[in-house]
């Protein structure tokens, strides 16, 4: 089984950075950062394969880098020019297979709590 545990959220200012940090426990393929907003679905932010291979949203392209490190088994998401549309709950998703469509939320069976990011 993998076990899935997000840090780094918290508040900042329209134009600042943060980052977030999701510990691993159990081997991972492909991991993937996705979010929620009050009221919205869930959607893929970025997505990373076990070759190191990034994919991300256009949304948060050019602003947000996503990184692993395989021999800690953690993920992180750096997350710069902030904006207040970024605001949400972000939770980091594992699978132990390669995905076909990585920022797509149904093809992730293990799923942190949460983190939560406010940008005013």
């Amino acid at each position: 089984d993998v076990q899935l545990v997000e840090s780094g959220g918290g508040s900042v200012q329209a134009g600042g950075s943060l980052r977030l940090s999701c510990a691993a426990s159990g081997n991972t393929y492909t991991m993937a950062w996705f979010r929620q907003a009050p009221g919205k679905e869930r959607e893929g932010v970025a997505s990373i394969w076990s070759d190191g291979s990034p994919l991300y949203a256009a949304s948060v392209k050019g602003r947000f880098t996503i990184s692993r490190d395989s021999a800690k088994n953690t993920l992180s998401l750096q997350m710069n020019s902030l904006k207040p549309e970024d605001t949400a709950m972000y939770y980091c998703a594992a699978a132990r297979w390669w995905v076909d469509v990585p920022l797509q939320r149904t093809k992730y069976n293990y799923w942190g709590q949460g983190t939560q990011v406010t940008v005013s």
